[in-house]
């Protein structure tokens, strides 16, 4: 059974941790009462939408900065492992009643995409379509919009994160979540200049907001800076939450090497 708790890569790459706690994260719940957090979201029938941004975690196909480092089935191991990691803490969300996953992949055929989802027990996902980051992530959040929409007469508030996160726990996207209540826009801040989270809720949402998906310098130290400007040249109430470190390259698995 896979964890919800942050990751330990080390177990199956000898790799070795420094310092994520998850004796942290349940002390964290512990303090701010998450069973409480979870009445509040028991009835509700618009609950968030959790989309997961993920590459077919297969060779040549995923992690390809990772591949040139340390070849192409190592890196798509680990991408297997990250994946199958973040659809657990989403599934325990979501099992718990606080979002509704959608599984926005790419790199694969319709009807691979069909027999993973059913495989991994995955009732929505779509494809992330072609573009930049930014085009592919409006097209999920679009997407979201206009499949609630007949249902419900609010947007529905949407939380984008990818699938490159050793130490995601469900304590993070919680906050998020909470925080979305008071602010339109959420950002989950990355180490190298991006961010790993992103979440929109309100009158970014009716209609679907372009700024933050256009005009940004994708895959550059900039991403995060660009988007907190543009929200603040627009006058959002924005949130910034706990700092995080995708894997990407192999720089990212210093933390994890003995």
């Amino acid at each position: 059974m896979i964890s919800t708790k942050p990751l330990d890569l080390g177990r199956r790459y000898q790799l070795k941790r420094r310092s994520l706690s998850v004796k942290g994260c349940n002390e964290h719940l512990r303090k701010h009462s998450s069973r409480g957090f979870e009445r509040a979201y028991e009835f509700s029938k618009a609950k968030p939408v959790l989309v997961l941004m993920a590459r077919w975690p297969a060779a040549g196909r995923c992690k390809k900065r990772l591949s040139a480092d340390i070849g192409a089935f190592t890196a798509s191991s680990i991408q297997q492992v990250l994946t199958s990691h973040t659809l657990a803490v989403a599934k325990n969300l979501e099992r718990r009643g606080l979002v509704k996953i959608k599984l926005a992949i790419s790199g694969v055929a319709y009807k691979a995409a069909q027999r993973w989802c059913m495989h991994k027990k995955i009732k929505t996902f779509s494809f992330q379509g072609q573009g930049n980051l930014g085009v592919r992530m409006r097209k999920q959040v679009l997407e979201v919009q206009n499949q609630y929409k007949p249902r419900y007469k609010t947007s529905r508030t949407t939380i984008l994160i990818g699938t490159d996160l050793p130490d995601l726990s469900h304590v993070e996207i919680m906050q998020a979540i909470k925080a979305l209540e008071n602010h339109e826009l959420v950002i989950g801040p990355a180490r190298d200049g991006g961010y790993w989270l992103l979440g929109l809720s309100g009158g970014l949402l009716n209609p679907v907001a372009s700024w933050p998906f256009s005009e940004i310098p994708w895959g550059t130290s900039e991403v995060l800076n660009e988007t907190i400007k543009k929200a603040e040249l627009a006058g959002i109430n924005y949130n910034l939450i706990q700092e995080k470190n995708d894997l990407d390259d192999i720089t990212d698995l210093d933390p994890w090497k003995a």
